[in-house]
């Protein structure tokens, strides 16, 4: 009979206790580094999205003002709401220097995402349209 000795049956493949804290260790850094960036990466998705849709209505009440001549009076405000969030618009016209001519109209857009405020503004010129009597009357 041949008996195996017990230095070669203790001989097996396995981790130590040091190389499994380690492990630990190592997970327990990477992990919440790794949720952080998931979460930042949701947050630059979701407002890249808002952005965009916030481009648009920007547009939207620049072309609309533009058209109707509404800039005018004023400056106008409202609220949007698009698939249940709520972008709060502003249009606003000032002189532009380089012509007295043209007014320089501005909307702006503010919305909230997970908590946080943002904002885009979009800018166009259009020409004054203040009347003149004697252009006005007819001849």
């Amino acid at each position: 009979m041949k008996f195996e000795s017990p230095t070669n049956s203790c001989r097996r493949s396995a981790y130590t206790l040091i190389e499994v804290l380690a492990a630990l260790l190592l997970l327990a850094i990477v992990i919440p580094v790794a949720l952080e960036a998931l979460d930042t990466a949701s947050l630059a998705g979701d407002v890249a999205a808002r952005k965009g849709e916030a481009a648009r209505i920007a547009e939207d009440e620049l072309n609309q003002s533009v058209i109707t001549t509404n800039w005018n009076f004023g400056t106008q405000t409202g609220t949007m709401n698009d698939g249940g969030r709520a972008f709060n618009w502003t249009v606003s016209s000032e002189s532009w220097p380089q012509d007295s001519v043209m007014e320089l109209l501005t909307a702006q857009v503010r919305f909230s995402v997970q908590g946080r405020n943002y904002s885009v503004q979009l800018s166009t010129l259009a020409e004054s349209q203040t009347l003149n009597p004697t252009t006005a009357s007819m001849q």
